[in-house]
């Protein structure tokens, strides 16, 4: 009887660390609702969730450009930079109308999505390392563009940052649209099949004759536009361009979103929904610290708290 209860646990121990990698986002979104419906004043209240829906948004969209380029078995830490240089192209190409400045904005987050894609997969440079100079370099060109804060008086802009349509906000709307976009493209397509097996085996990917250089391109450029998309919507809701600020460790929250989502960093694995998931628990943790008023430094430290339990969860998934 003991040796078969000593056989069985580690096989316990594994659903254990598998139900809590595939489910864990979901029960933790589910413990902060309640945590805040019992302990929050006007928690449940529509004006409430409008904003924590509008809130989200922006780190969702960002999130799905991330979630590819870890799937990919890579990394995109010039999201945030993105956003701060869409917000400066919005900003200085809003005079030729709004529809212009949006193509100028993404147009921006693709050409750094081409450069880190051309340098992971051309050059062979490591995609923490590249993304890591796009960092630097895209907030350094953002500010060199619009080197302080700036008001966005635009009617477009502003119906796009506080407009809704029966109800829902046109930033929740956008960013749904995406997720499904982004979820039928991982699911349902060629490209979504092709980035798995490289994430899982890149040298097996090319064996195979796979486009993996195309692919990892498309990729960090889709990652790219994401960002772009996520820094114009984050203006449009602001009424204002501020590259100095906009886009701060939004990296960290998109990571946090996808690996807690359950895609793991070795790569070959996308979870959508999980992600999506993961980006509400990291919005709905924010708002929980904020109205409890414990200090915005907080909200990091959990962030990494929940990275380093869901890496180890994962990790030790992995060993069986």
């Amino acid at each position: 009887m003991t040796e078969l209860a000593l056989k069985g646990a580690p096989v316990d121990r594994a659903r254990l660390l598998r139900l809590l990698q595939d489910y864990g986002v979901y029960a933790g979104v589910a413990v902060l609702l309640l945590v805040n419906i019992a302990l929050t004043p006007h928690f449940l209240s529509t004006e409430n969730f409008r904003t924590q829906a509008v809130q989200v948004a922006p780190v969702l969209i960002v999130a799905l450009g991330m979630a590819l380029a870890i799937g990919s078995e890579g990394v995109d830490l010039s999201v945030g930079s993105v956003m701060a240089l869409s917000t400066s192209l919005l900003s200085l190409y809003l005079g030729y109308g709004p529809w212009v400045a949006l193509i100028v904005a993404m147009l921006g987050g693709a050409v750094i999505g081409l450069a880190n894609g051309s340098l992971i997969a051309f050059i062979g440079v490591q995609p923490i390392v590249a993304t890591l100079a796009l960092m630097v370099a895209g907030r350094g060109i953002a500010l060199v563009l619009l080197p302080q804060l700036k008001d966005v008086r635009d009617p477009g802009m502003s119906s796009l940052g506080s407009g809704d349509l029966f109800g829902i906000p046109y930033l929740v709307l956008i960013a749904a649209a995406l997720a499904l976009a982004v979820g039928f493209t991982v699911k349902r397509t060629t490209f979504g099949r092709q980035l798995l097996a490289i994430g899982d085996s890149r040298p097996a990917a090319q064996l195979a004759g796979l486009p993996v250089r195309r692919v990892l391109i498309v990729v960090y450029v889709i990652a790219g536009v994401l960002a772009a998309i996520a820094g114009v919507l984050a203006t449009a809701r602001l009424q204002a361009s501020d590259p100095t600020s906009l886009g701060t460790l939004m990296e960290l929250s998109a990571i946090t979103a996808v690996v807690v989502g359950g895609t793991p960093l070795s790569g070959g694995r996308i979870r959508i929904g999980g992600t999506v998931a993961g980006a509400v628990l990291i919005q709905l943790l924010t708002a929980t610290l904020i109205k409890h008023d414990l200090p915005p430094s907080w909200t990091q430290i959990a962030q990494a708290v929940v990275i380093v339990l869901a890496v180890y969860a994962a990790r030790e998934r992995g060993k069986r």
